[in-house]
């Protein structure tokens, strides 16, 4: 009978009790043991040796290539990163980009759910306050809120919350997909759920959610860009449960009780990234394919850093290895920005201008838009900067109409803007002088100052600026090249 081989675990050597880095074979080894073992030992340093011989390769084809040419987007969280990103993918991997609709349609299906169930958060909360007597600990909680003139809940909206709940399962199942498995996930869960209005939900670059998401994909799929490449037979579609609650979320958005009730509330939904309550039918529909438009304007909140490789159309005369670093933007991981200052040649830098009226979730007293500024000022003062590009996106200007067509006071929470026309035109211009002022006083070195107003959920404009951006790029590695 033929010995029985080692073990890949028996195959290594142990160490010595006299030097731990000595190693000899192990104890009462037999002759099989030992061929096994030897045998083991070549093929692993044949694996190593191919692997060693394929690094030396790329690096002497990297050295032999064009320089990569690199960007680095920055910005504050839900700045609108993640979504220039988006577009750059469109117009340069439009393939790569058009494969990941599963897993998008899933991040869709999550936005629209989190959206109902912020609702029925705030149903629940004006119940509360309308039931509870005078004196009682529920209405003495907030001053503010007794202030306020909640529109009374009948009998139906509570019937609409309660058909609604399931829901909060469509809401369970997807969210258990984005978090491995080596996570807790039933607390980080019951935390997020517990917030007011909500959380987004939040993914680790590493996590690689998109390959979770994309067990819907039918196994015999033949394309992605087709309905055919979405398993609707899954029996673990949320879109089932969507598609049954479909014609009460509708009854419930448009219901103007409810309307006055997140006004009263000052819960600006429309105001929020993945925002597709306007599109319920239509996104709940069984065979429901997003479009291009809906991916841009999904919404999922990414932690860490990733880099992103695009083979660009930029001449013949200037590098096609392009490469966008997108970093998260949350105010603990500012500091994870700075090794990513080395040899950039630009910095995308997404100022978003509707959050005027708001405050940073993780530090309630400081204004999203002054810490946008200093987050800027920091930028274009660092020394180790002093020879990138900074391209100013003065971002989500759609929202800054809405809020301001809505009658929210600009000068309100910008005192200095004074008493000018609360209009676009107005507080745009006078938004991107202070940019400006910012990049004049503080900037380490002379160089010009590239702003644009964009909406980057927006494609069509967005197309337009990215392609300018990637001509600025291009003329600068052009003239330090001294090819023109």
């Amino acid at each position: 009978m033929p010995a029985k081989l080692p073990y890949k675990s028996e195959t290594f050597y142990y160490p010595t009790e006299k030097d731990p880095f000595v190693f000899v074979p192990p104890e009462h080894e037999t002759v099989e043991q030992r061929e096994a073992r030897v045998s083991a030992d070549k093929a692993a340093q044949k694996v190593s040796d191919a692997i060693d011989d394929d690094i030396d390769r790329q690096r002497m084809a990297e050295r032999k290539a064009p320089k990569a040419v690199k960007v680095l987007l920055l910005g504050q969280s839900e700045s609108g990163k993640s979504t220039t990103l988006k577009n750059f993918q469109l117009i340069n991997s439009p393939k790569a980009f058009r494969e990941e609709r599963a897993s998008w349609r899933a991040v869709i299906q999550l936005n629209l759910a989190r959206s109902i169930l912020c609702i029925l958060k705030v149903i629940d909360k004006a119940k509360k306050l309308q039931e509870a007597s005078p004196g009682s600990d529920v209405q003495s909680s907030s001053d503010e809120e007794r202030e306020q003139d909640y529109p009374k809940m009948t009998a139906e909206h509570l019937k609409l919350k309660m058909r609604l709940t399931p829901l909060t399962a469509v809401q369970e199942a997807l969210m258990r997909r984005l978090f491995p498995t080596n996570l807790d996930y039933e607390l980080t869960s019951q935390a997020d759920l517990a917030s007011f209005p909500f959380r987004d939900p939040c993914v680790h670059t590493t996590w690689q959610w998109k390959g979770k998401f994309g067990r819907m994909v039918a196994p015999d799929r033949s394309s992605f860009d087709s309905a055919q490449a979405i398993d609707f037979d899954d029996p673990q579609d949320p879109g089932v449960i969507l598609h049954n609650c479909s014609s009460d979320m509708v009854r419930l958005w448009t219901d103007p009780v409810i309307q006055e009730l997140l006004r009263v509330s000052r819960l600006r939904l429309y105001d929020t990234s993945g925002f597709f309550l306007d599109s319920i039918e239509r996104v709940t529909a069984l065979k429901y394919v997003p479009t291009d438009d809906d991916i841009l304007r999904a919404r999922i909140k990414t932690m860490g850093v990733s880099e992103h490789r695009f083979r660009l159309k930029a001449g013949n005369m200037v590098s096609h290895d392009w490469r966008i670093f997108d970093v998260g933007g949350a105010r603990s991981q500012v500091p994870a920005w700075v090794p990513y200052f080395d040899h950039m040649d630009a910095i995308i830098f997404l100022a978003p201008l509707n959050v005027f009226d708001q405050t940073l979730e993780e530090a309630p007293l400081v204004n999203r838009l002054e810490d946008s500024m200093g987050i800027f000022k920091h930028i274009v003062s660092s020394p180790l900067l002093k020879n990138t590009d900074i391209i100013l996106f003065l971002n989500k200007c759609d929202l800054l109409k809405k809020k301001l067509e809505a009658g929210i006071r600009f000068n309100k929470y910008v005192v200095s803007y004074g008493e000018k026309p609360n209009t676009f035109d107005g507080t745009s211009t006078y938004l991107r002088k202070k940019f400006l002022g910012i990049f004049k006083a503080h900037t380490v070195a002379q160089r010009p100052f590239y702003c644009h107003f964009t909406s980057v959920t927006d494609m069509k404009s967005t197309t337009h600026i990215l392609e300018n951006v990637k001509d600025t790029i291009v003329r600068k590695n052009l003239i330090s090249s001294n090819m023109v």
